[in-house]
Formats: structure tokens, sequence, C-alpha cells
């Protein structure tokens, strides 16, 4: 009886010892592959944190008119897979992560370097679905600028 003891005893203390990650880690980790994918120019890692029908969209500003662009994810990831390894180096901060279930937001100021050289600053706004288990981008619009940014 004590040995049965003496295991379930060992059991509880990994239980207790073992992290889960939360919902708010497993959103920022989906994000963070995006990155990484980018920096590594791996196109299909890329493609894999999004979702099917996703969209990408970013807020450009010339001559105080505003617009947005919407990007085709594919030729994204097409563009991306073309980079060597570090010339596409998004850096980010989480700021916001919200989530409901199965549907997440996400709020990350970053700062882009290409090539190892600043390019522009903005902030990046995420959707994302909990699809079979699994945290996918659905939306992102950005903004980007290239004053006023922290390195």
């Amino acid at each position: 009886m004590k040995k049965y003891i003496s295991i379930i005893a060992c059991f509880l203390l990994i239980a207790f010892n073992v992290k889960a990650q939360s919902t708010e880690d497993s959103v920022k980790t989906t994000i963070n592959k995006l990155f990484t994918a980018m920096k590594n120019g791996d196109s299909k890692a890329l493609l894999e944190c999004f979702s099917d029908s996703a969209i990408l969209q970013t807020i450009a500003e010339k001559d105080g008119q505003v617009s947005v662009r919407t990007e085709i994810i594919k030729e994204f990831a097409d563009f991306v897979g073309t980079q060597k390894q570090g010339d596409a180096d998004e850096r980010i901060t989480f700021d916001m992560v919200k989530t409901d279930g199965v549907l997440a937001i996400a709020w990350t100021p970053y700062q882009f370097y290409y090539k190892g050289q600043f390019s522009h600053c903005g902030v990046d706004s995420y959707q994302l679905v909990r699809i079979n288990g699994e945290w996918k981008i659905q939306y992102i619009i950005d903004t980007r600028r290239k004053t006023n940014c922290e390195q």
C-alpha cells in the first residue's frame, strides 16, 4: 500500500510542477511562428499559421489620404520564400491578447528590419480562430510608418 501511495504522490508532484500553456500563450505561439517562418524564409511554415480564408491588409497613408490595401496571402508567402534566412525580420512585442472561446485578438507594435537595416514600424492587429484545436490567423491589418518608431 505504501508503494502505491508513493507512486501517487510522485504523479501529483509532477502534475503540480508542469505548467500548462495558457490560452494567451498559445495565441502568442501562433503569432511567433508566423514571424519565425518569415525570418527563416519558410513559406510553407508561414502558410500553416493562417486559416484557409484568411485576409491580410495594410493601411497606407500618402499625402494625407488613407487607403486599405489587401494582399494575397499566397503571394506574400511566395515572396517570403524567396528571402534568405534573416532578411525579413519583424520584431514584435505583445501589447494585448484577449480570448473568448475560439476567438482571439492580439495587438503587437513592431519594428521591421530588411537585410539588417531598419525599414519601418507600426502595429499589427490580429484576429485568430481556434480550428481543430489550433489557433489560426484569420485576419491581420497593420499600420506602417518610418517616423515615431522605438528602436
